[in-house]
């Protein structure tokens, strides 16, 4: 019996890979397919950029200022005071600023495009603008994970900046630093090698929370419930993609760049 049931679950796992390939595979396929809707992807550029800059840049701008608050004992007790703008930005640029707007994105972006296709595939809306000729695929998913995989890359830029904003004012709180200085320090530590890699991997982070919430809430089951839960889905699975491929860039970065 237990025999069984393992059977069964390795099977839906494998089943659920194929529909992950399928729908990637058309995805793929309709960004090359003429008649690109434009003005849609224009559209969710601004609902997932411009909509959550507040959210991104206040989380931020409190991790800037908690960072250097934590990190100053440290160092202070280290004789190292002077290493507080580098090892912020060199932190904040990393890893901190991609995977935090990344995970805030997960919770906004993911969860909004999964329940919002979710009502659609319920309502019959999807399947109504098949019978109509118009392609859904191409409206409906390609626009908003172009769209996720364009954008989250520029709000991890403005929030690494409003971030070491918080880290001036942070240290400004206890010491007296002036504001060229501090962000020439956080400038001259920063290297190509620091910069390539964050943006490279918030690429892939906007295209993964862009896919799951497109793939939860394209694929959803008949029922109201359903939305909540494609919602709940897409939150979760993306968070866990995120983390996958943080861990898989980190390995390749160190190997390439970190030697």
């Amino acid at each position: 019996m237990e025999a069984q049931q393992e059977l069964s679950g390795w099977r839906k796992w494998l089943e659920g890979m194929g529909d992950y390939v399928l729908f990637f595979t058309r995805f793929f396929r309709n960004i090359f397919t003429g008649g690109f809707e434009w003005s849609e992807f224009v559209r969710q550029c601004y609902e997932i950029g411009y909509r959550s800059m507040m959210l991104v840049g206040i989380t931020s701008f409190i991790m800037g200022l908690v960072l250097i608050l934590q990190l100053r004992p440290s160092l202070v007790d280290l004789g190292a005071e002077s290493m507080l703008p580098k090892t912020l930005s060199v932190a904040l640029v990393r890893e901190i600023g991609p995977v935090i707007t990344a995970i805030i994105c997960a919770g906004k972006i993911a969860s909004s495009i999964g329940a919002e296709l979710g009502s659609m595939k319920v309502t019959e809306q999807i399947d109504a603008m098949e019978v109509s000729g118009a392609n859904p695929v191409q409206y409906l998913v390609v626009t908003r994970i172009l769209a996720t995989s364009f954008m989250i890359p520029l709000l991890t830029v403005i929030g690494d900046a409003i971030g070491l904003f918080g880290g001036f004012l942070a240290l400004n709180f206890t010491d007296s630093i002036s504001f060229s200085l501090y962000f020439n320090k956080c400038i001259a530590s920063l290297d190509f090698s620091d910069l390539l890699p964050a943006v490279a991997k918030t690429v892939l982070f906007g295209f993964a929370v862009g896919f799951v919430g497109c793939y939860k809430g394209y694929h959803s089951d008949k029922g109201t419930e359903s939305v909540g839960i494609a919602a709940n889905s897409a939150v979760v699975t993306a968070s866990l993609w995120i983390f996958i491929i943080d861990a898989i860039a980190v390995q390749i970065t160190s190997l390439l760049f970190y030697k």
